[in-house]
Formats: structure tokens, sequence, C-alpha cells
């Protein structure tokens, strides 16, 4: 974008939020950090914050935080940005099947598309940083994943990738109408990913792939929300049928190159020791 209005990053504390922040501040672009707790505060649950928080801004990269949100806020919250006059919207939503959104992210992605800005949407397969900045990574600390994956495959995306890509779509031309379905280059099974890390960083980790029944009945005897239990399993339950294992080519078609290999990602992450209990 031309012009000095800065863009708003919600989510900017977030596994690509933090990472969209970053290189737009590298680049001498002004951004707006939206956050519950610091920078900008901007709470999913309390619209009085949407309005100062777009107050000015030229782009939003619209990160519903997590699947928790309740959508129909999101839609209100991209209707207010185009009563501001926001120029162009950027939607991190999730890959679906067979080309389409999931069904949980339709309506607030047709209304990123109805709402007259420039958009893109951004759709990513599960994210490779779940294994070190996410509920993967204390039971890779523990030695032991069990999930009811089975021998099902993902074709996990870099966190790095997701962000060049939303940066390249906030701030550069032929992006606006563009949905980017992104993965990385190759699908992998939760037994190969664990093979790979227990390698690079020389510790015996064990993948166990489990029955759902005990998978949800682990989490809840750990505390987690009856509601949150069911999405996970849900979600956990895409791979362990193949829906996630298919490549594709959004990260090629937005900048021009292939995405970072699975690999490469652990190799880096393992040298940061986040792996080592």
């Amino acid at each position: 974008m031309t012009e000095n209005a800065p863009i708003l990053v919600l989510g900017g504390r977030g596994k690509t939020g933090r990472r969209v922040v970053a290189r737009l501040q590298d680049r001498g672009v002004p951004v707006r950090v939206g956050s519950r707790t610091t920078g900008t505060r901007f709470d999913w649950t309390a619209p009085e914050t949407w309005g100062p928080a777009l107050d000015g801004v030229g782009a939003v990269y619209v990160v519903p935080m997590n699947e928790f949100v309740d959508q129909s806020a999101v839609e209100d919250f991209v209707r207010l940005a185009a009563e501001a006059k926001v120029r162009r919207l950027v939607l991190l939503s999730a890959r679906g099947g067979d080309g389409h959104a999931l069904p949980e992210q339709e309506p607030v992605e047709r209304a990123v598309r109805d709402s007259g800005a420039e958009w893109t949407i951004l759709r990513p397969a599960w994210f490779a940083q779940n294994f070190s900045e996410d509920f993967f990574l204390e039971p890779l600390l523990a030695g032991e994943l069990a999930l009811p994956t089975g021998e099902g495959r993902e074709a996990f995306v870099d966190a790095e990738d997701i962000a060049d890509v939303a940066v390249a779509a906030l701030t550069g031309d032929g992006h606006a109408g563009e949905i980017y379905e992104l993965s990385g280059p190759e699908a992998l099974s939760l037994r190969s990913v664990v093979s790979l890390i227990s390698e690079a960083t020389g510790r015996d980790i064990r993948y166990l792939p489990v029955g759902v029944a005990d998978f949800t009945a682990a989490l809840t005897s750990q505390g987690w929300p009856s509601d949150v239990v069911e999405t996970v399993t849900a979600l956990l339950g895409k791979i362990a049928d193949g829906r996630g294992e298919h490549l594709s080519d959004g990260v090629q078609r937005a900048l021009g190159r292939a995405p970072r290999p699975f690999a490469d990602y652990v190799k880096s992450t393992a040298a940061t020791g986040v792996w080592n209990p």
C-alpha cells in the first residue's frame, strides 16, 4: 500500500500475528498491534474496542484468534471495518475440503468478500508451530504424543510462510480477490513428525495412536472444557481420515517460491532448545 495509514494486525501476539508485525516493522510500515492486553486494545468480546482500533487504518489482518470466537462477532467487525473505509482486508481462515472453506468459516469469508474492500483470504493447513508453540508441545516434552490420528497425514504449513503471504497481501498489489490455500510441500503422518523431532533433538519421543474415546477422556480428566475437547477432536479426526493430506499451491502463487519443508522447521526449532525438557 502506498499511503501511510497504519495496518491493524489482530492477534498481534499470536503465532502468525507477531510474525506479521515483525515483518511490517522491518519494512518501516506503521503497525497497530491489536491485543486484549498490550498495544492497541482489541477484544472480540468487547465491540467498544473495535472502532478505536480501526480509526484511520488502511488495512487489517483479520485473525479470529481461535475456533472458539463467536463468528458472528467477526462478521460484525468486518462490516464495521467497511464502514470505516478500510481499504484492504486479509483474513486468516482455514482449509476445508475440495477447495472450500471449513463450514464454520464460510460466513466470515462471505462477509469479507462482500465488504467492498480489497480482500485476500488465507486458508492454511495445520501449523507446524503447533508442535512448538501450542498444545502439542507439552506432550512432546513429556516424551509421548498420544493422538487419535492413526496413520493419517497432514500437509503442515510453516507459520513463517503464512506470515510472508499475509504481508505480501497487506502491502502489495496483485493479491486482491485471491483465496490462497497454504500447505507445506509434503504430507506427513504424526508418526513421521515425531520421528523427525526425536532425531533432531536426540531424545526418545514416541507417537502413540489412541482411540477417540480414550483421547477425549484424557483431555476431560485434565480439565479441558467439553466444547474445546469436541472441537480439537473433530479437527484431529480430519487428519485421521486423510482430509488434510492434499497439497496446496498458495505459497507458490502468492510468493513465487516453494513452501518451507517441515524438516527445515524441525531443524531450526530444535536448535532453539524448545523441545528439551
